[in-house]
Formats: C-alpha cells, structure tokens, sequence
C-alpha cells in the first residue's frame, strides 16, 4: 500500500514543476496553500456526506471515492509544504505501540 503513496509523492514532485495550465497540482501550488487548503476542506466536507448517505445505503462506492480525493489533496498540501507521504507513514507507525488515549495524552504534554 505504501508503493502507492510514494509513487504518488513522486508524482506530485514532478508535477510542481510542470506548467499551471498543463497540471492540475501545479495549477494548486500556483495558486497558493490558501486555495490548496479549501480543496482539502471541500473535499473533507464531501467525505463527511458520502460516509451519511452510506451508513443509509450501504453503499461505499461515493465515500471511497471521496476519500481519495480528500487523500489526494491531503498530499498535495504536504507537497506543498515539502513533506512527502511517507512522513505520515512513518508517523502511523510510531503510534503503533501506544494506546489512541496515550498518543492524545504524549501531545498534550508536549505544551
């Protein structure tokens, strides 16, 4: 799985350097982290609704769709912040041998 999101990475590299009317990321990281970070909160509002239709319908198919979407820009944001989707990878994995409530807590105290 993780195969995926570095290729993607080394896509959405790649394309930062392409022309803004030949690429849809790099017509993102002209516009600027403002208009990256609406994307991933349209996107995220569009997750949110697909996962209620789903939960009546028992249909999936909408809420993966608009997962990846809001994965896609999600990384685009990182991109553009040049960080690469193996650091979240690598973030998941330190979390492994802790409890949900004990990662909540180790970021609290870090105030």
């Amino acid at each position: 799985m993780s195969d995926v999101l570095a290729q993607l990475g080394d896509i959405l590299e790649a394309r930062k350097a392409a022309t803004a009317d030949k690429s849809y990321v790099a017509s993102l990281h002209a516009k600027g982290l403002n208009k990256i970070l609406e994307k991933v909160g349209e996107e995220a509002t569009e997750t949110i609704l697909a996962a209620k239709d789903a939960e009546h319908s028992g249909d999936n198919k909408e809420l993966i769709y608009e997962t990846a979407d809001l994965w896609f820009h999600t990384l685009v944001t990182l991109s553009h912040l040049g960080e690469r989707p193996e650091a979240v990878i690598n973030e998941l994995a330190r979390r492994f041998d802790m409890s949900g409530l004990e990662e909540k807590a180790s970021r609290t105290n870090k105030s």
